[in-house]
């Protein structure tokens, strides 16, 4: 049967365009779905506030009738603006085996982007970095972290043989929480402290909006990934959106921020403890009783992992190994909250002095993941 591909315009098509993923992965063990809640506001242009920063089309194909396959395509101008290019994203993107659908998903894609003038297409990627971003092309044998999405391995086979080559590629690993504190993780804290003057700064929720260290710490990554490849920018309406979104949700004592004698956020790690058990058991719905698995798992019985959501820098600090005061602080957490192994965000390959981080402690490789391109 031919492929059929529909532009998703109303409220029940976004619905079968987010869950269209349960149903592909329904049997699949490593695959832990998005908060349905979230993806009806993020993939809403009124609500999504880079739905000001953006163009955006989502497209479902058919084959008799039954969902196959989805694609979002985005067009993001702050990116293109920052990196000099006029590109098209795909995100979003699942399908079957099947590479006339991947074609046909693709090339919808490429016709939006045509539209606009765009010159190549790249993906997967999302609106900003805080969405799901590449495709995995190693290391398929393991549950995803929730902040990191699983795809099947014919994924990458597909977009290959659609002439899309790699851009960048990430590596995800699993790091183990030690007995203790590396000596030389303590020492380097205690230099750092008296060198510099620098302190470990504790927040309570309050403090993230009363006291504005939301806004701080989105204005710190900003700084620090501002170079990193394709990255997006995040204008304040965004950041004060994420500020409730994610910073709301987490518990501040998985918070580590780092200070100058000023009161200057120099450091941030953000951590969280591990839900993705939580979220594919009640399939990424909140109701009736999906925020009772997700709270548990947030607050109360942690899962084995902690998911290392984000580590940045101050730039001019970046060489000088702060990073160990911020493990100097989280590695006690986790062992009074007996975790067993953290699992880091996607790391770029290219980036070795990040990956340098983890040479004190015990780690394993866990998954890469893979952005590609082409000139359309």
């Amino acid at each position: 049967m031919s492929v059929t591909i529909k532009k998703v315009e109303t409220k029940a098509q976004l619905k079968t365009f987010i869950k269209f993923p349960l149903e592909l992965y329904k049997d699949c063990p490593y695959y832990v779905p998005n908060i349905f809640a979230d993806e009806m506001v993020t993939l809403d242009p009124s609500k999504n506030p880079m739905g000001k920063y953006s163009k955006s089309a989502k497209f479902l194909a058919y084959k008799d009738g039954v969902v196959v396959g989805r694609v979002a395509a985005i067009i993001n101008e702050i990116a293109n603006r920052d990196w000099n290019h006029k590109e098209v994203r795909f995100g979003w993107i699942d399908f079957i085996d099947d590479k006339a659908v991947s074609k046909a998903l693709i090339e919808a894609v490429i016709a939006f982007g045509k539209e606009y003038g765009m010159t190549q297409i790249s993906g997967p990627l999302g609106f900003t970095d805080f969405d799901n971003e590449g495709c995995v092309v190693e290391g398929f044998d393991d549950i995803s972290s929730f902040a990191l999405k699983f795809n099947y391995p014919y994924y990458g086979e597909h977009f290959e043989a659609l002439g899309l080559t790699k851009v960048n590629d990430w590596l995800e690993l699993r790091i183990f929480v030690p007995d203790a504190v590396p000596d030389k993780v303590v020492r380097a804290s205690k230099m750092l402290q008296e060198r510099y003057g620098l302190h470990v700064r504790k927040i309570t929720k309050r403090d993230i909006r009363k006291e504005h260290y939301g806004q701080k710490v989105f204005d710190l990554i900003n700084r620090t990934y501002s170079n990193l490849f394709d990255f997006t920018v995040l204008p304040p309406e965004v950041i004060d959106s994420y500020v409730n979104t994610y910073l709301g949700l987490l518990d501040p004592k998985f918070i580590t921020l780092v200070e100058d004698p000023q009161g200057k956020l120099v450091a941030v790690a953000l951590t969280m403890p591990s839900i993705a058990h939580a979220v594919k058991k009640c399939r990424g719905y909140m109701f009736p009783f999906g925020w009772w698995h997700l709270l548990k798992s947030m607050y109360f019985k942690y899962e084995d992992g902690l998911e290392l959501l984000m580590i940045a820098v101050e730039p001019e600090y970046r060489n000088k190994g702060v990073h160990a005061m911020l493990f100097n602080e989280i590695i006690p957490n986790l062992q009074k909250g007996g975790f067993k192994y953290g699992e880091s965000n996607a790391e770029m390959e290219s980036n070795t002095s990040v990956q340098n981080i983890w040479n004190a402690y015990e780690k394993e490789f866990k998954r890469r993941r893979r952005v590609y391109t082409k000139e359309i």
